[in-house]
């Protein structure tokens, strides 16, 4: 140990950069273990499953691990809460290019977001003066995650949340639009859609294009999810 801390003294003099920290170096191995496992129980075990969507998970799991290591290596000690508030300011009005995200897509971000920012800032550290460790325990780290792990069960595998999926119609009948034909209007767009409708509201109407707006209420765990079901108009 005295050969580790003789060549941290002379590169730290040399270069300002040390060979070896052993207990940041463990601490950061142990809070990134931590991390990477709930993010990936999150998006592979909650996400997934009814998006479908690999394209997403992946993009949880790397941004998830940068977030964390950029948080745990930028000033060292130094870095507050503020910069890590900063983050979310970022990505609060980020938008991708190709695409807009979706909300349900979004909400996981800003959450694994807050859970990398929670393991990446949960440190400990002593004060000889006053002969106390201030920060946070390995417990209360461990705790803070399954309760992440558990708002995502919760709110994914039961009825707290509205599972109905929803579609955007642009229907050419405005015949059946009255309320007195909702019927004839749910027979008809069941026969195109092959959806069992379980209700629907009419939006706007172009009488001049015999055109109307029309949203879709239905139930089918294949389309939960979906990503693409409130866009209004073809991408390009």
């Amino acid at each position: 140990m005295d050969f580790i801390n003789d060549i941290n003294y002379q590169l730290g003099n040399l270069i300002g950069l040390t060979l070896f920290d052993p207990q940041h170096f463990i601490s950061l191995i142990m809070r990134f273990v931590i991390n990477l496992s709930v993010v990936c129980i999150i998006a592979r075990c909650f996400y997934f499953p009814r998006s479908q969507r690999r394209d997403y998970m992946f993009i949880f799991i790397l941004m998830s691990a940068s977030i964390f290591l950029l948080v745990s290596l930028m000033e060292g000690d130094g870095m507050n809460l503020g910069a890590a508030m900063g983050l979310f300011a970022i990505f609060g009005i980020m938008r991708f290019r190709t695409e807009a995200v979706p909300i349900r897509e979004m909400t996981y971000l800003f959450m694994l977001i807050a859970v990398s920012v929670v393991n990446a800032l949960g440190r400990a550290e002593y004060h000889p003066k006053a002969d106390y460790w201030d920060g946070f325990g390995l417990v209360t780290i461990i705790f803070v995650n399954l309760i992440f792990v558990g708002m995502a069960w919760l709110f994914e595998s039961s009825k707290l949340v509205s599972t109905l999926c929803s579609k955007y119609i642009k229907y050419d009948n405005v015949a059946l639009i009255s309320p007195d034909k909702r019927e004839e209007l749910k027979a008809d767009l069941e026969k195109r859609t092959g959806l069992n409708i379980l209700r629907i509201e009419v939006g706007m109407i172009d009488y001049l294009k015999d055109s109307c707006l029309i949203r879709i209420y239905y139930d089918e765990p294949k389309d939960r999810g979906n990503s693409i079901e409130g866009v209004m108009k073809m991408p390009r």
